[in-house]
């Protein structure tokens, strides 16, 4: 993949290296180069409202006592995990379009991947237990205080958010110990693992292996769970009374319902893209990587914000 890109005047020196912590090679959007700063002004735009609307929703959870309940413990979760997401990618990003600085350290790339990977591992385990929330909150109603307490939120929801990072930890290491040779380029503005992995002149069976089943295990084994609590709530909303009482209960899980959406849609179609789809054109991967990256922060903000009932209340008392 790396080689359908035209190389840069500094690939010529850095394809001779072949020991470790090579100085790797970012790609922008090849062809155009000339209007990369107006590029770089809706990535800025993109930044602006995932950064700035994730802190709002994070201030508006900390500075609101009544807030302060396991479904807004959660959403904080969620909150945090796309603000690391965002500012993961950033550096790179405002380097290539603003600063035209396509250059970078190998030990900075392991950095880089290992918290856009990490985030989106914790992305995908707090919306997990929102799920479960939603579920204990639709199928046990007189249950859910005993249940769903504060306390066991938080303690749950670490240990479930950090076997992601814990786990991905071995194989960004393992990355030091492999030769580097040829030319050094990616195909996109920021780390990968599935792409520099590619890179290393020596069998990596052992890496794909254990990322392959990193993934199996996390993201797809929550994807898995989060569909079978959605089925069981299903069942449960279709056996209310009345019509509507089964479109208030399910109006309690919209807002989760779309951000499980936003987020797997464009991760399952960037993983089908780097397994299947190695001779599709390269604005292909280009657009899958950044809509996975650079969407499901932004518009999480604004869906819950809309959709969520205290929250609005918060932003029209803000308002005025």
């Amino acid at each position: 993949m790396p080689a359908q890109y035209p190389l840069h005047p500094h690939i010529v020196l850095l394809s001779n290296l072949t020991q470790f912590s090579p100085m790797l090679y970012l790609t922008g959007f090849p062809g155009l180069e000339t209007i990369e700063h107006w590029i770089f002004i809706f990535f800025f735009l993109m930044y602006l409202m995932a950064i700035s609307g994730n802190c709002f929703i994070l201030i508006i959870i900390k500075t609101n006592p009544h807030l302060h309940t396991p479904m807004y413990y959660l959403l904080s979760f969620l909150a945090f995990t796309d603000l690391g997401l965002s500012v993961s990618t950033l550096p790179t990003t405002v380097g290539i379009f603003w600063f035209k600085s396509h250059g970078i350290y190998f030990g900075a790339c392991q950095i880089q991947m290992f918290c856009i990977h990490s985030f989106s591992f914790m992305e995908s385990s707090v919306l997990l237990v929102m799920s479960f929330d939603r579920f204990v909150a639709i199928c046990y109603p007189l249950r859910y205080m005993v249940i769903i307490t504060g306390q066991r939120v938080v303690r749950v929801g670490l240990i479930v958010i950090l076997r992601g990072p814990v786990a991905l930890l071995p194989i960004v290491l393992l990355l030091k110990a492999f030769p580097y040779c040829g030319t050094q380029v990616l195909s996109h503005s920021f780390c990968l693992h599935q792409e520099v992995i590619h890179l290393a002149c020596t069998d990596t069976t052992f890496n794909n292996l254990y990322g392959l089943s990193l993934v199996v295990f996390t993201v797809m084994l929550d994807l898995v769970l989060i569909a079978l609590s959605y089925g069981v709530i299903l069942h449960t909303v279709a056996r209310l009374a009345s019509k509507e009482e089964r479109l208030r209960a399910f109006q309690t899980c919209t807002s989760h319902l779309c951000a499980v959406l936003v987020f797997f849609v464009p991760m399952m179609g960037l993983s089908l893209v780097h397994r299947f789809g190695k001779h599709a054109p390269p604005a292909v991967h280009l657009l899958m990587a950044n809509v996975y990256l650079f969407v499901p922060p932004m518009l999480n903000p604004i869906i819950y914000s809309i959709k969520t009932k205290e929250i609005r209340h918060v932003i029209s008392k803000l308002l005025g």
